[in-house]
């Protein structure tokens, strides 16, 4: 008659590891509910928001080619699309319509080097034979995305002196830098950088 072997128990470092991983899980479930808890009864946004969106009616036209064209499959606007892509929310603080519309009439032209999805017969190569009055709506509509100066999404640094920046300059940043190059927060208001720039002719 087959005998049957005795079931193995878990090691003692097996062990330690199980119990771990478990505390971990719970930690997370916890804190999870917690953060839904505080949020669902906070009166304010827990995160401030600092792009922003005023579309015309140009605009909303270029929403609604933009969803339907499929660019949120690799781009994220007002906060909805994928990540895969440049992410255009606050893109109107940065470039300027007519800049984005040539981009999407001849993208390697305006950007001046080799684009990743862009080129004639890639994935977002589509865009340029899109119809001329969709292309300038699509642009007129990302034109429109802002961004607080500071954001992360914005052209600007904050304003204000930030020990933040100030440090990580001073790690990473060559020294010759300092010497070839001017610190754009200490340039006049306005100065800072040029969001409209345009985009070369054909």
């Amino acid at each position: 008659m087959p005998t049957t072997k005795p079931k193995q128990s878990l090691k003692p470092g097996e062990r330690v590891l199980f119990a771990v991983f478990g505390a971990f899980l719970v930690l997370a479930v916890i804190g999870y509910i917690v953060l839904e808890t505080v949020r669902s009864h906070m009166k304010e946004p827990m995160f401030t928001s600092r792009s922003s969106f005023d579309s015309t009616a140009e605009g909303l036209r270029g929403s609604k080619l933009f969803r339907e064209a499929n660019c949120t499959a690799c781009h994220r606007a007002m906060r909805n699309g994928t990540n895969n892509g440049l992410v255009l929310d606050g893109i109107g603080s940065r470039r300027s319509a007519e800049w984005i519309e040539n981009f999407l009439r001849r993208p390697e032209l305006t950007y001046g080097t080799t684009t990743m999805d862009h080129a004639p017969g890639r994935e977002a190569g589509y865009t340029t034979a899109l119809p001329s009055a969709d292309i300038h709506d699509i642009a007129m509509f990302l034109s429109e995305l802002k961004a607080e100066q500071g954001s992360s999404m914005a052209r600007e640094p904050p304003p204000e002196s930030s020990g933040f920046i100030d440090s990580m300059v001073k790690m990473w940043a060559p020294e010759g830098w300092k010497d070839k190059y001017q610190d754009i927060r200490t340039k006049p208001p306005g100065q800072q950088g040029d969001a409209t720039e345009k985009a070369p002719s054909p």
